[in-house]
């Protein structure tokens, strides 16, 4: 299991165990969905442990950097993401319009040659 997946042979041929599981237990696989382990364990074959989802859906649940990034409310700042102070940028990722907005402010200020310790 050098990637954490288990993997059987079903007639001589190399499957992930997971999927076979699914397919044995729960249901065919529809077209254009993967299996995610809801336990977070790649090793996994328990059914129950198993749900069918889209791609997304499966990145979406999971522990990665961008899949903390999408669970995400608030900025760093406390500015609620939302659709009204939120867009996005040219590399895909959310951006707070409050905090641009305050970045372009002090950058004006500087350029201005007015100093202020709090923006």
């Amino acid at each position: 299991m050098p990637n954490g997946y288990a993997r059987i042979s079903v007639d001589g041929e190399r499957q992930y165990a997971h999927r076979v599981s699914y397919e044995a237990f729960v249901a065919p696989i529809p077209d254009g969905l993967v299996i995610d382990h809801l336990c977070r364990n790649r090793g996994c074959v328990n059914p129950e442990h198993l749900d069918a989802v889209t791609q997304r859906v499966n990145v979406l649940r999971g522990e990665s950097p961008a899949a903390a990034r999408a669970r995400q409310v608030a900025c760093i700042h406390g500015h609620q993401l939302d659709a009204t102070n939120t867009y996005r940028a040219a590399n895909g990722t959310r951006k707070c319009r409050r905090c641009r907005a305050n970045a372009r402010e002090r950058s004006r200020r500087r350029r201005q040659g007015v100093l202020c310790a709090a923006a």
